[in-house]
C-alpha cells in the first residue's frame, strides 16, 4: 500500500503543477486509485468479464457446431474451474497465433494457434495461460491497469464497478491487459503450472516444450518474444524474458528427468 500512496502523491503533485488542475477531479481519481490498490478478486473478475463480453462481441466466435470448437471442447473436457473460478472456453476465428486466459475464467484460443499445434501442444499453451490466473498474475495486472488509468485520468470514484468501467474507458483497460507482459518469475511459474497441468491430464509434458519451439520458429528463430516478427501476436504469448530457448531447455530437462521421452511426431 505504501508504494501506491507514493504514486498517488506524485500524481497529485503533477496535477497541481498543471494550469488546468481540477482539485475535485484529482481527488476522485486519487480515491479510485486507492480502491484499485485494494481491489477484490470479485471486482477484478467483474471488470474483466465486462471487457470479455465486449471483446467477444467484436470477434468472430465460432459456434458449437464448428469443428474447431468441437476440438477445443474435446481437449478441455473435465476442465471446469481453476482456484474456484468457473472456466469458459471459446474459439476466435483468426489467423493470428494466440491464446489467453483472464481472471474471470474466460479462456480464448485462436484458430491460428490450433492450426499450428497438435492437441497436446494446444493444451500445454492453455495450461500455461490458466496458470497466470491460478497464480493471481492476471489479478495483479488488472490492478495495475486500473491504478495507472486512475492516476492518469482522475476517474470518478464509485461503488458501482460497471459504471467505473465506463468512466475509465473499458478499451484502455482491455488493451493494458492484452498487452501485459509478466515478469520472468511469473512466466516460469506459469510454465511450471502448465507442465503439471499436462501431467494431471495424462499428457506428455514434452508437448509444452514443442509448442514453445513452434512459437519460437514463428518469431524468426529468435530467443525472446520481444523480437517476434512485426504484426505477429506470437509475442503476446511470451514476456520479453526469460528467453524462449531457456524455457524450452528447462521444460525438456524436467520432462526427461521425470521419465518422459520427446515425441517423435
Amino acid at each position: 500500500m505504501k508504494r501506491y500512496l507514493i504514486l498517488l502523491s506524485t500524481a497529485l503533485l503533477a496535477w497541481g503543477c498543471s494550469a488546468s488542475f481540477n482539485a475535485d477531479r484529482a481527488l476522485s481519481g486519487g480515491m479510485k486509485a486507492l480502491q484499485a490498490a485494494s481491489i477484490s478478486d470479485a471486482q477484478v473478475q467483474e471488470y474483466v468479464h465486462q471487457y470479455i463480453v465486449q471483446l467477444d462481441g467484436q470477434s468472430k466466435v465460432l459456434p458449437e457446431s464448428n469443428a474447431y470448437t468441437q476440438r477445443l471442447r474435446k481437449l478441455t473436457k473435465g476442465i471446469t474451474q481453476v482456484d474456484g473460478i468457473p472456466l469458459n472456453f471459446k474459439v476466435y476465428q483468426t489467423k493470428e497465433v494466440n491464446a489467453f486466459a483472464c481472471a474471470d475464467g474466460s479462456v480464448r484460443v485462436y484458430t491460428g494457434l490450433m492450426d499450428l499445434m497438435t492437441d497436446d501442444e494446444v493444451l500445454g499453451v492453455i495450461g500455461h495461460e490458466i496458470g497466470h490466473v491460478a497464480l493471481k498474475h492476471s489479478k495483479k495486472q488488472m490492478k495495475q491497469a486500473i491504478l495507472t488509468s486512475a492516476l492518469r485520468d482522475g476517474i470518478a470514484s464509485t461503488g458501482n464497478v460497471a459504471a467505473a468501467i465506463s468512466d475509465t474507458g473499458l478499451g484502455e483497460i482491455g488493451e493494458a491487459l492484452m498487452g501485459a507482459q509478466y515478469s520472468q518469475k511469473q512466466e516460469l511459474q506459469a510454465d511450471e503450472y502448465g507442465y503439471g497441468f499436462l501431467k494431471s491430464a495424462g499428457k506428455n509434458p514434452w508437448a509444452m516444450a514443442l509448442a514453445f519451439e513452434k512459437l519460437q520458429s514463428l518469431s524468426g528463430g529468435t530467443t525472446s518474444a520481444g523480437k517476434a516478427a512485426a504484426g505477429s501476436s506470437v509475442s503476446q504469448l511470451f514476456s520479453t524474458h526469460p528467453p524462449t530457448s531457456d524455457r524450452i531447455d528447462r521444460i525438456a530437462k524436467k520432462a526427461t528427468a521425470d521419465g518422459y521421452k520427446r515425441p517423435t511426431k
